[in-house]
């Protein structure tokens, strides 16, 4: 099958192409089976064609396929707001918009708060993925590859080191890089907000540290500033909570939602304060497919089966399976490439790193060669690629866990 028609600025982790898949496996168009540790990038938390979310979609396909919402309002629409906003855990009334992707939540965000706050500036965080469209491409926090060649971006933008247990930075580090921001670069009083993950996922599964996070949003409404909360990839159960920044204890004033949103239908969302969505002038928010009915019918599916009980379960069997068998990695000492474990719930990641404490980028490459090889699916992340990411569906079955853990383990002793 010739890929010639396919731009090569796309780049791709896994040279196959695939046919079908189930709950954590996926088959090949050569019928090669596949565990999948990658789960569309985080999109497929209830796994590949959960069957709630397929017969909503089959229903609703032979209902309404299309409608643009702000044209004519449709049911799955309002319902899934109505839905959406109750499921997030914050204490303040909550209104939202529905877009197509979390690239355009976060675009959609940035018009939300200028409009709120008559300020443009933005701070983001080191390490930091947003989006590839033009005016997410400014609040990414690494220049390779996704700022490369494109020239001036939308701005201002402004970054600060990432606190985490995860990457050594600690809280008093950032808070010293924030006082010199504010100091040396630009008035804290043009600033609009900043925007952060409670979870970082393209940076390496770095979990924020939680006493930054309360600092941080203590000093946002000491100063006025809206603090958005990029939920894209750390939400819907992925912590094993619904949304990440519960276990920060904070509440953000705007969260961006997308991925897992919908079971792997095109789907974002951007929702918080009600006065901050209703701020701009009508026409002001929408999009022709945003809030498609075949996406709505998706979600609200999705939510049906994202009970709280279900995602701690869930979340909780993952995470004592994937941090008991590191534990046992380290006290066999599998591998000499075997780094630190980080993030936290059922979003971790392994790090690759060598003697001397540097990335073994090289080898995280062999290891995704490896373990394709052997019939598991890994994606890569971190500055500098060297820390594979876990992104299992959550219903995965548990044998089918420790089958691809298994392959893992295998794939690690052969590191060369």
């Amino acid at each position: 099958m010739s890929r010639e028609t396919i731009s090569q600025s796309i780049s791709i982790v896994h040279p196959i192409s695939l046919s079908h898949g189930k709950n954590a496996e996926v088959w090949d168009t050569t019928g090669k089976r596949y565990i999948d540790f990658v789960g569309g990038i985080g999109v497929l938390n209830l796994g590949h064609c959960h069957p709630g979310v397929v017969a909503a979609i089959r229903e609703q396909a032979t209902k309404l396929t299309h409608y643009a919402f702000n044209a004519a309002p449709h049911a799955p629409y309002i319902e899934l707001m109505d839905r959406l906003t109750a499921f997030i855990p914050v204490g303040y009334p909550v209104s939202g918009m529905l877009t197509n992707s979390g690239a355009e939540a976060a675009e959609n965000a940035l018009k939300i708060v200028r409009g709120a706050t008559g300020r443009t500036a933005v701070i983001a965080f080191d390490g930091a993925f947003h989006g590839r469209t033009l005016a997410t491409l400014n609040l990414n926090g690494k220049v390779a590859p996704y700022k490369q060649k494109i020239g001036v971006l939308p701005g201002p933008v402004y970054h600060l080191p990432y606190p985490s247990a995860d990457n050594g930075v600690t809280c008093s580090e950032a808070l010293k890089a924030m006082d010199r921001l504010f100091s040396v670069e630009i008035d804290v009083d043009d600033v609009a907000c900043f925007i952060i993950e409670p979870v970082q996922g393209e940076g390496g599964f770095l979990a924020l540290d939680i006493e930054f996070a309360q600092a941080l949003r203590h000093f946002c409404d000491e100063k006025n500033i809206l603090l958005i909360a990029d939920e894209i990839q750390s939400g819907f159960g992925r912590t094993g909570q619904r949304f990440a920044f519960s276990r920060l204890g904070i509440e953000p004033d705007l969260i961006l939602l997308g991925k897992s949103i919908a079971g792997g239908v095109p789907l974002g969302a951007v929702v918080g304060r009600k006065a901050l969505l209703d701020n701009l002038p009508k026409g002001g928010l929408g999009g022709t497919y945003s809030g498609n009915p075949i996406a709505c019918a998706a979600a609200l599916a999705t939510l049906d089966a994202m009970t709280d009980e279900h995602l701690s379960t869930w979340g909780s069997q993952q995470e004592e399976a994937i941090v008991s068998r590191y534990a046992a990695w380290r006290e066999q000492r599998l591998s000499p490439y075997l780094g630190r474990l980080t993030g936290v719930g059922a979003m971790r990641g392994i790090e690759l790193a060598n003697a001397d404490g540097t990335p073994a980028s090289r080898q995280l490459t062999q290891l995704l060669s490896l373990a394709r090889d052997a019939g598991l699916l890994l994606m890569p992340s971190g500055k500098s690629r060297h820390i594979i990411r876990l992104l299992a569906p959550l219903t995965i079955e548990p044998a089918v866990l420790e089958e691809g853990l298994d392959i893992l383990e295998d794939c690690l002793k052969q590191l060369a």
